[in-house]
């Protein structure tokens, strides 16, 4: 069994408690306010329905849509270094910095931290393509 598998499924775990965390976060924030915006939820606390989000829960649902656009792409290209037998110690270590810097961009953006965000969003889409680099040249030497 390829080893990079484990790397893989660590990293996505932590990924996938990451993304919860997000989605508890906003959570959080609307029960804690009693601030709802759907009329059925707020309905079913007996408060009236907010006209917008909590900047809290507004900052996590675009740091949860900035995951989407970047996470399921790392599942992808992952799936495909471990199906292509990729270099290990290098794959892993793209397996495990793009993880780190898509934590470290969910905290940076809940938080407002620039150039943290923005550095650590970089660092992540930097792996993505180094991991594509893997891909295309574990294909052409083959």
């Amino acid at each position: 069994m390829n080893s990079l598998l484990y790397v893989y499924a660590l990293c996505t775990v932590l990924l996938f408690v990451k993304m919860f965390g997000i989605s508890a976060y906003q959570g959080y924030y609307r029960i804690k306010n009693k601030a709802f915006k759907n009329i059925e939820d707020a309905g079913f606390l007996r408060v009236p329905a907010h006209t917008a989000e909590l900047p809290q829960v507004a900052r996590a649902q675009q740091a949860w849509l900035n995951d989407l656009e970047n996470i399921p792409i790392f599942w992808v290209l992952g799936a495909l270094c471990i199906f292509l037998n990729t270099d290990y110690f290098i794959t892993k270590w793209l397996f495990i910095i793009f993880t780190f810097s898509r934590v470290t961009h969910t905290l940076t953006y809940l938080t407002s931290m620039q150039p943290w965000r923005t550095i650590s969003y970089s660092v992540g889409v930097l792996c993505l393509f180094i991991i594509v680099g893997q891909i295309i040249y574990r294909v052409i030497s083959a």
